[in-house]
C-alpha cells in the first residue's frame, strides 16, 4: 500500500475496474478500463502517429457526454478490433448510450505498435484482438497485473522492455484522488543513458521503482537522441482518472496537464514517430470547490502520477517466456530488448 492506503492502481479511483488479456505467442495484449457508470472523459494527442477509435466524440463540443470504457491495445491498426470485443461484452451486460430501443456502448480506444517484436503475427484474416478485448473486459476487477501484461505485453522502449504501469495519489489540499495507467511503448528512454536510473526519479514515492534517484554526476550523453529510428513503431498510451466531478472541457485540461508527466519520464517524447496520447476520465464523486484552482491542482497531480506510472511500467516489466532479449547495446527496432530487471535486478 502507498500513501493513505492507496494501492497505486487506477482502480484506487472508485467506480473503475481494469482487466488485461494477452497472447504470449503473438507477444501482444489488451487492457480494458471499465466504468461502473458512464464517466465524463476527453483526450489529448501529442504524438505524430496516433491510432485511435471514437476519440472525436471526446471533444468537449460533441454530443455524447460520457463513456462506458476505454481500451488500450497492441497490434497497431489490427488492435482497434479490441474495442469491438469490449463493446460487445458491455452490450451483453445491458450497458450503453440509449438510442431508441437499443443501447450502444461508448468505447474509445487507442493502439500501440508491437508488430516487429518477434511474435507470431501470421493471423491471416482473423487477428486475435477482438477476442482479447472481450477477455480483458471479462477479467476486469479491482486488481490487475503490471509490467509485461495487457497492452504492455509486447511493448518496448528505446533500450529496455516496456510494460504496463500504474500509480495513484491523493491531491494535496483537496479531497480528490488521481491515478494513472499507462502502456509504455516509447521511442524514447525511461532511464538515463544505459544505466538503471529513471528520469522520473524526482517524483518517486518510496522505492516503487528502485529508489535510486538520479545519477550523480549526470552522464554527458544523458539527453542523446536514441540510435534506434523506425518510423511509426512506438506509442505511449495513458489514462489518468480522478474521482472529481468534471466537465468534458475540464477533462481535456486534465489530459493536457498530464502530458507533462510523459515528458518528464521519457526522453525524448512526443516525436513524429510516436502516437502518444492521454485519456482523462472523471467518475464524478467529489464536487469542485474552486473550478480554476482545483482543476490546476488536479492537473499538477496527474502529471506527477503519470511520470511515476511510466517508470513503474518499465521497472515491473519482465522478459517474455522463451524470448531471448537482444543485447543492450544493439539498438534494433525488431525483437525485444532486455527488461530492466534482467540487467539491474530488483533493487
Amino acid at each position: 500500500m502507498s500513501e493513505s492506503g492507496l494501492r497505486g492502481l487506477l482502480t484506487d479511483i472508485p467506480g473503475i475496474k481494469v482487466g488485461n488479456a494477452a497472447d504470449l505467442r503473438v507477444r501482444s495484449g489488451v487492457t480494458a478500463i471499465l466504468f461502473d457508470r458512464p464517466a465524463v472523459a476527453s483526450v489529448d494527442v501529442r504524438g505524430g502517429g496516433p491510432g485511435t477509435r471514437e476519440t472525436d466524440l471526446l471533444d468537449p463540443e460533441r454530443t455524447v457526454e460520457a463513456i462506458d470504457a476505454l481500451v488500450l491495445s497492441g497490434g497497431s491498426a489490427f488492435g482497434l478490433d479490441a474495442a469491438a470485443g469490449v463493446t460487445g461484452w458491455l452490450a451483453s451486460q445491458g450497458r450503453g448510450f440509449p438510442v431508441g430501443g437499443m443501447r450502444v456502448p461508448i468505447v474509445p480506444a487507442a493502439i500501440l505498435f508491437d508488430l516487429l517484436n518477434g511474435g507470431d503475427k501470421e493471423w491471416g484474416g482473423d487477428p486475435p484482438y477482438r477476442d482479447l478485448g472481450r477477455r480483458a473486459a471479462e477479467a476486469a476487477g479491482d486488481v490487475y497485473a503490471l509490467g509485461s501484461a495487457g497492452a504492455g505485453t509486447g511493448a518496448r522502449t528505446a533500450s529496455l522492455k516496456g510494460g504496463l504501469g500504474s500509480a495513484s495519489s491523493t491531491v494535496p489540499g483537496t479531497p480528490f484522488r488521481v491515478a494513472a495507467l499507462v502502456a509504455v511503448n516509447a521511442f524514447g528512454s525511461a532511464v538515463v543513458g544505459d544505466g538503471p536510473h529513471f528520469w522520473a526519479a524526482p517524483f518517486e514515492q518510496g522505492d516503487e521503482f528502485g529508489g535510486l534517484g538520479l545519477p550523480v554526476p549526470m552522464p554527458e550523453d544523458a539527453h542523446a537522441f536514441p540510435a534506434r529510428v523506425a518510423a511509426g513503431t512506438a506509442t505511449t498510451l495513458a489514462v489518468v482518472a480522478t474521482d472529481a466531478i468534471l466537465t468534458k472541457a475540464q477533462c481535456r485540461r486534465l489530459a493536457v496537464a498530464a502530458q507533462d508527466g510523459l515528458a518528464r519520464a521519457l526522453v525524448p517524447a512526443h516525436t513524429p514517430l510516436d502516437g502518444d496520447l492521454v485519456f482523462a476520465a472523471a467518475t464524478g464523486h467529489v464536487p469542485l470547490t474552486d473550478p480554476i484552482a482545483d482543476t490546476a491542482r488536479l492537473g499538477h497531480a496527474a502529471a506527477r502520477v503519470l511520470a511515476r506510472a511510466i517508470a513503474i511500467g518499465v521497472y515491473q516489466a519482465t522478459s517474455l517466456p522463451g524470448v531471448t532479449p537482444m543485447p543492450l547495446g544493439e539498438r534494433r527496432f525488431d525483437g525485444l530488448p532486455p527488461a530492466w530487471r534482467d540487467l539491474f535486478g530488483r533493487r
